[in-house]
C-alpha cells in the first residue's frame, strides 16, 4: 500500500553535495523541514569514488571565489571537528617556467606560491622535464570523501530524513508543491526541491528540466600507483595538463589523476574497469613527469561527472515556477566546490522563500 509523505524541502541526491546543502539549509534555519532522498546508500555515486583533493585555485572569477568560500569552510570545519578524514598535505605546482605570473593569477593569495629549486618530485621517481618549473604552496588538503560524508549524513539524521535505496522516479510541479514518484510507489510532497544528482543529469525524472542548461557528463579516470607514502608527501599539481598525484596516506598509495577525453557516458552504464586505452592515455602522461612509477600504476578507477559550460558550477531554477533548483555540475571538483555550491544554493533558496531561511552559516561566520 503506498504511503504519502509531505517535507519543506527535499534533497534529492546524498553525495557530497547534496549532503552538503542539507546540512545548510538546517544551519540557516534549523527548524526546517528537509528530507534527502538517493537512489544508492549515502556517498554510494560519485562521492564514493572522488579523489577528494582541495587545493586553492579557480580559472574564473566565479570559480576563484567559490574555491575561496570552499576554502573558509573545511578550515573551520576542519578545526570544530578534527576527527574528520580530512588531511592536509603540502602542494607542489609543476608549469612553464614562463607562466608564472598566469599561476599567481588562477591559484588563490591563500595558496602562498613559492618558486622552489631542483629537478626532483615527490614521490620517488618522478622529476621536472627540462623547461619546467617547480612552485611550493600551501592550502592543500584531501579527504576520504565518502567517509566524510557519511559522517555528515549521522549528523543529519537528528534532524532530517534520510531516505536511502528510494528513486525518484516521477516529478510533476502543481500550486501545492512539487510531488516527487518514489520507485516503490510512495510519494513525497515538497514545497521545493534541490537535484543534486552528480552525474545522473539524464534520469527520466528531471531531464526535460535539466538538458536546457547544456551540461555533460564525462569519464573520469585515476590510476592506483603501488608506492609507498610518507608523512612528508605532498600533493604534485600538473598545472597544464589539469592532472595530480597525490598521496593517499590512508589507502597506502599514490593516486594519478588525468584528464580523460571521453564525454557524453552514462553513469549507469559506465565501464568501472579501467580500459587499455584509458590505462594508456594515463601512462602517456605520467610517463613525462614519473617514468620510474609507470610500472607502478597496476589498477584504478573509473566513473563520472557532470560538466558545465564554462566549467563553472551551477546552481540556478530550473523550470517555470521556481520550486525546483539545480546545484551541480561540478566539472570533477564536487568535493572541492561542494561547500561553496552548497551556500549558494541555500542563498538562492532564501531569496525565493524569505520567510523559510536566513543565510547560509559560511555567511554568518564570515561576518
Amino acid at each position: 500500500m503506498s504511503a504519502t509523505h509531505a517535507t519543506g524541502t527535499a534533497v534529492v541526491g546524498a553525495g557530497v553535495i547534496g549532503c552538503l546543502i542539507a546540512r545548510e539549509i538546517l544551519a540557516a534555519d534549523p527548524g526546517a523541514a528537509v528530507t534527502v532522498l538517493d537512489r544508492d546508500l549515502v556517498a554510494g555515486g560519485a562521492t564514493r569514488r572522488s579523489a577528494g583533493l582541495h587545493f586553492p585555485r579557480g580559472t574564473t572569477p566565479e570559480t576563484r571565489a567559490m574555491a575561496a568560500e570552499s576554502q573558509r569552510y573545511y578550515t573551520e570545519l576542519l578545526a570544530a571537528r578534527p576527527d574528520l578524514p580530512i588531511h592536509p598535505v603540502g602542494m607542489t605546482v609543476v608549469a612553464p617556467a614562463a607562466h608564472e605570473a598566469a599561476l599567481r593569477e588562477v591559484y588563490l593569495p591563500e595558496a602562498n606560491l613559492r618558486r622552489i629549486g631542483g629537478a626532483a618530485l615527490p614521490p620517488d621517481g618522478a622529476a621536472l622535464p627540462e623547461g619546467l618549473a617547480a612552485w611550493a604552496g600551501d592550502g592543500c588538503h584531501y579527504a576520504d570523501v565518502a567517509a566524510l560524508t557519511q559522517a555528515l549524513a549521522v549528523e543529519l539524521r537528528s534532524s532530517a530524513r534520510l531516505f536511502e535505496g528510494l528513486a525518484v522516479t516521477g516529478m510533476a510541479s502543481d500550486g501545492d508543491g512539487v510531488r516527487l514518484t518514489l520507485g516503490t510507489g510512495d510519494t513525497l510532497t515538497a514545497d521545493r526541491v534541490v537535484l543534486a544528482p552528480g552525474p545522473w543529469l539524464a534520469a527520466p525524472a528531471w531531464r526535460h528540466l535539466l538538458e536546457p542548461l547544456g551540461a555533460r557528463v564525462k569519464k573520469i579516470v585515476a590510476l592506483h600507483i603501488e608506492h609507498p607514502v610518507s608523512e612528508d608527501d605532498g600533493a604534485v599539481v600538473l598545472h597544464d595538463e589539469d592532472a595530480f598525484l597525490l598521496p593517499y596516506r590512508h589507502r597506502g598509495h599514490w593516486l594519478f589523476s588525468y584528464t580523460c577525453p571521453e564525454w557524453d557516458v552514462d553513469p549507469d552504464t559506465v565501464e568501472p574497469a579501467l580500459t587499455a586505452a584509458n590505462l594508456a592515455e594515463a601512462l602517456d602522461v605520467l610517463g613525462r613527469f614519473a617514468p620510474g612509477l609507470v610500472d607502478r600504476a597496476v589498477s584504478g578507477r573509473v566513473f563520472c561527472d557532470a560538466y558545465a559550460p564554462g566549467r563553472i558550477p551551477l546552481v540556478c531554477p530550473v523550470g517555470d515556477d521556481g520550486r525546483v533548483v539545480f546545484a551541480g555540475a561540478a566539472t570533477g571538483s564536487g568535493y572541492r566546490f561542494a561547500p561553496a555550491i552548497a551556500a549558494a544554493t541555500v542563498r538562492l533558496l532564501a531569496k525565493a522563500s524569505p520567510d523559510r531561511a536566513d543565510v547560509p552559516r559560511s555567511e554568518r561566520t564570515a561576518t
